[in-house]
């Protein structure tokens, strides 16, 4: 049954559609008719990217991470997770405090470890476009986070063109990485008339562990996970994944509607960093969209349906206990049981969203709209011998995330120098939960407390942006912003309630390896940005470009943790726990404040052109962040240190070739509350190549050219095979061992149009 204030909500979002329905018929009516408003919208703001679909077929066959196909936006890195649910990172912002949209849909992670992240349910092959908004962006691209919003999306619908008959069309492709023998191949195909269009897309991916660029564990390993890897081979790192969808889409004059449903299947996803795997997550999405051109501006409108069944357990790198012979009894000891520890969860997730662009005048554009989302979650452990039985572990029981949110933005060209942007949205989130219970009676003290708890929790949240963009000349564009954004916790910060040991090893996306508990008593995360994007560049805005963005965040109530605290006879949160500085720790999510600066630099020069060898051309991105806790002086964890690329770029024909250099400095530091690990600097060379002719592309390159041994700085500790549900450290390796980055990778890939 849905919570009562859903229905409410409901009610409310009725009445502002119809409310906005009338004003977009009353602005129908007015004499608006005729309107151009020829500047480029600032919601294209100077801090954002743009990734058109040539530049994401360059990278797509080395990878089949979405969220790497962003790793070249100024601003942004990747937090190493499994091999399709990478999370991007902006300005040291990451996961849930960023805004990320699929095709339009607010997806959510129904897992404790966030291993199913809303960018691992669309397929490189699949990603027709990207925008990144890097700090301050519009409050129209979405709420409910403190970082940037990231917009990703697949083809659009494609119809025939007037009087030439039936549209058919495809592309077939398939690729292979020979670093973890990672291959798999893709497939779309389009068939269309003038007013209705059909369009099937499928992509599958899979591949062993990889291999780092040296050994990096220990000689004479003897626990059976190890034994069985090589010193140089990363477990838990291999995968397998398929994506399908097909959509409808139908076009009459200025409208058009479509349907498109998706499903995936990954049948297991190791993960370096997690103590458990991923061994099952199907998902099944269903989006409709309306989008429409009118006299006095263009509306859209779009519900979506999400359902996500997920299963974690201990894949082949993983044991929880040594295999003995022995038979697996609830009552066995702890040398007479692997029985492994099931872990489910379902999601599901509904949405809605209207908006519209009114032409006021030839200076004004105001954007206006509202969104509801209703979220539930049940995360339960069935019972499976020792300590972990008789009863099933409820982790979180009918888990309720529902938002509803009203937005205003004024867009105004002032003159040809002057444009500015207003926006404010007002958003409600109503979350609840149910009743809990543990394995057994040792966890009834801490069950019955939360159970007796007020669980039911509103948050009225506020964002506001403010922009200006001043042309000082056709060579130099400077932006300034401000901008309110503001996040509810998820359902894990809040809800988890367990300080047993185990409970909380299963509590973490952070892939440190500690073990976190939720607050019922967090408030929402407020933060408070300013930035400034300098833009120089040639008159065409072609030959070269120079832009830099300095900024500085304040967060107010950031999420962050601290060491628990309990009494319950079985916690985890004793007296050594606050003191331990050399081994796995047990920490409470709690509000504090927080601050991150820094300044993201990107550029391109022509090194030479129309030379018998082509056109070379230079490239650069620098990026730097500092993220410090005001309350505990403590730094904030997994911040990326001082990175740059540089690449050069040759365009000779049908050729497009380059060599980049990634450079990353040693990261010191660190987060002392979680015990994070420290990383050296490193630097890696990579090589690409592309030529297409007629309707055939072929991709490949080198990745790590030198076979280069590093540690990710954002690669979290190694927990990828062994014992790793034991409680100071992994059985397998030493406590303080980072995830290793991969060894070279020859990678090749090719596409055919039909």
């Amino acid at each position: 049954m849905m919570h009562p204030s859903f229905h409410k909500r409901s009610a409310l979002l009725t009445t502002l559609i119809a409310t906005l329905t009338h004003g977009l018929a009353i602005a129908e009516e007015a004499p608006l008719a005729g309107i151009n408003v020829s500047a480029t919208a600032i919601k294209q703001t100077l801090d954002s990217s743009t990734l058109t679909v040539e530049k994401l077929k360059s990278i797509a066959p080395s990878t089949s991470d979405t969220a790497s196909l962003l790793k070249n936006v100024p601003g942004l890195v990747i937090q190493q997770s499994g091999g399709v649910s990478g999370l991007p990172v902006i300005r040291g912002l990451a996961d849930d405090r960023l805004r990320i949209k699929v095709d339009g849909m607010d997806l959510i992670s129904a897992c404790a470890n966030h291993m199913n992240p809303a960018l691992s349910y669309i397929d490189p092959s699949n990603v027709a476009s990207a925008e990144v908004f890097a700090g301050i962006s519009p409050i129209s691209v979405g709420g409910d986070s403190i970082g940037g919003t990231i917009l990703i999306n697949s083809a659009p619908p494609e119809f025939a063109k007037n009087g030439e008959g039936l549209l058919s069309k495809g592309e077939v492709g398939a690729f292979y990485r020979s670093n973890g023998n990672a291959q798999g191949g893709n497939i779309s195909a389009t068939v269309a008339g003038e007013k209705l269009s059909i369009r099937y897309q499928g992509s599958t991916t899979q591949s062993d562990n990889y291999s780092a660029g040296d050994n990096f564990k220990p000689a004479g390993q003897t626990t059976l996970g190890a034994n069985r890897l090589d010193r140089d081979e990363v477990g838990s790192s291999s995968y397998k994944s398929t994506n399908q969808s097909i959509s409808l889409a139908l076009k009459h004059e200025n409208h058009q509607f479509e349907f498109k449903y998706s499903e995936q299947d990954i049948p297991y996803q190791g993960w370096t960093n997690q103590r458990m795997d991923m061994t099952a997550n199907d998902s099944e999405q269903y989006n409709l969209n309306y989008q429409g051109e009118f006299d006095w501006g263009e509306l859209e409108a779009r519900v979506y349906k999400e359902r996500t069944r997920h299963k974690m357990q201990f894949d082949d790198d993983k044991q929880y206990w040594y295999l003995t012979g022995l038979p697996c009894t609830p009552s066995g000891g702890m040398m007479g049981c692997a029985a492994g520890m099931p872990m489910d969860t379902q999601g599901k997730n509904t949405g809605g969203i209207i908006k519209a662009d009114i032409f006021l005048s030839s200076r004004d554009l105001l954007k206006i709209g509202a969104e509801l989302q209703n979220y539930t979650l049940n995360d339960w452990w069935d019972p499976s011998g020792r300590a972990m039985w008789p009863d099933t572990f409820v982790n979180i029981n009918d888990g309720e995330r529902d938002r509803t949110a009203l937005f205003a933005e004024w867009e105004a060209q002032w003159d040809p120098q002057w444009q500015t942007l207003l926006g404010i949205r007002g958003e409600r989130v109503d979350m609840n939960a149910g009743d809990v219970q543990g394995y057994n009676a040792s966890y009834a003290s801490e069950a019955a407390t939360f159970n007796a708890s007020d669980r039911d929790i509103t948050d009225n949240n506020i964002d506001l942006t403010a922009l200006a963009r001043y042309t000082v000349d056709n060579m130099t564009t400077i932006e300034v912003g401000y901008a309110q954004k503001t996040r509810s916790p998820n359902l894990y910060e809040r809800y988890a309630w367990s300080t047993g040991g185990m409970a909380m090893r299963m509590v973490n996306w952070a892939g440190d390896g500690n073990g976190y508990v939720g607050n019922l008593d967090l408030d929402p995360e407020i933060s408070h940005t300013i930035s400034a994007s300098f833009d120089f560049h040639d008159a065409t805005q072609s030959q070269w470009g120079l832009q830099a963005t300095p900024y500085y965040t304040y967060v107010d109530g950031y999420i962050d943790a601290a060491r628990c605290n309990s009494t319950a006879a079985y916690s985890a949160c004793t007296a050594a726990n606050q003191t331990a500085t050399d081994r796995f720790v047990y920490l409470q999510f709690v509000n504090e404040s927080a601050k991150l600066y820094g300044v993201d630099i990107s550029g391109f020069y022509p090194i030479a052109k129309q030379t018998s060898y082509g056109a070379f051309t230079a490239t650069g991105i620098i990026n730097y962040v500092r993220g410090k806790n005001k309350d505990t002086n403590d730094n904030l964890y997994n911040i990326m240190p001082l990175n740059a690329r540089f690449a050069v770029v040759q365009d000779f024909g049908k050729w497009s070739n380059s060599i980049e250099l990634e450079l990353v400095d040693k990261k010191t530091k660190v987060s002392d509350t979680r015990n994070e690990i420290k990383t050296s600097g490193y630097g890696l060379i990579n090589l690409r190549s592309s030529y297409e002719w007629k309707d055939v592309r072929i991709d490949v390159g080198v990745e790590n050219v030198l076979d280069k041994f590093y540690n990710h700085p954002l690669g979290g500790t190694y927990m990828g095979e062994g014992q790793t549900m034991s409680d100071g450290k992994p059985a397998s390796v030493a406590w303080g061992l980072p995830v290793p980055g991969m060894g070279r990778s020859v990678y090749a890939g090719i596409n055919y149009k039909f």
